[in-house]
């Protein structure tokens, strides 16, 4: 359903409200268009999710001032699967290889190119050889994050709970009331300090919940370069999400 929520002066976006059973803590969304969506556990009221909209009103319209103010990014050129592709890892445009091999298997290595072996019957087959690309891409990224979360949560003395990849449209990463962290893999794609502020970032709110003066100082102080990290995915992060596409 959509309620039209009066939460300042200004006139009130519109929000999308979605049940969720699935769910582990209340979480807002801004959808690309600047829909903004506010997920519901099956345990939370209305209200509460309300009143957790409202304690983020100012986040909210920042992220919509900013979606407003993106320049449109350029749809990368799709893969060509023909040997002659580069895609970005870890901030570094890197030939992207397709072999034939005679297995069943579509595999994935990296190294200085990332080579795609495929069975010949596979190589016509874009699809599938994107949706190797994507898993293993999901399987680095895995690697990386759990490393940044270990050593950054031993730094700032917390505990986080749980690791989930996905592939958000709008965020980056999240961290849930229940501490679970939730990060793109497509960070896996930038510059590795650009992921590791992600991870800094989502950390420190098991700290502090809102994006107060006291949560920025704790950024700061873990990461004193934040800030050119944070404008690199301003000016750069909607080009990744043209790499691959995006899984339904």
């Amino acid at each position: 359903m959509t309620a039209q929520l009066a939460l300042g002066p200004d006139p009130a976006y519109a929000v999308e409200e979605r049940a969720s059973a699935k769910a582990r803590s209340i979480r807002i969304e801004i959808r690309a268009g600047g829909a903004v969506r506010l997920v519901i556990p099956r345990w939370a009221t209305r209200g509460e999710a309300h009143a957790f909209l409202r304690e983020r009103d100012d986040w909210v319209r920042r992220k919509l001032a900013e979606l407003r103010a993106r320049p449109a990014a350029a749809a990368p050129a799709p893969l060509r699967w023909d040997g002659g592709d580069r895609i970005p890892l870890r901030g570094v445009e890197t030939a992207l290889r397709v072999a034939a091999v005679s297995g069943r298997r579509v595999a994935v290595r990296f190294d200085e190119a990332i080579t795609v072996f495929a069975p010949a019957r596979d190589l016509e087959q874009p699809a599938r050889l994107a949706r190797a690309l994507r898993q293993a891409l999901i399987g680095e990224a895995r690697r990386e994050a759990e490393a940044l979360l270990r050593e950054e949560a031993a730094r700032l003395g917390v505990d986080f709970a749980q690791l989930a990849l996905r592939d958000p449209r709008t965020l980056w990463g999240s961290c849930g009331a229940d501490g679970r962290i939730m990060l793109s893999w497509r960070l896996v794609l930038a510059p590795a300090p650009v992921f590791r502020y992600v991870a800094v970032h989502e950390l420190c709110h098991l700290r502090y919940r809102s994006h107060g003066p006291r949560f920025w100082a704790l950024v700061e102080r873990q990461m004193p370069d934040y800030g050119r990290h944070r404008r690199w995915l301003r000016e750069h992060g909607a080009a990744l999400h043209g790499i691959l596409g995006h899984s339904v």
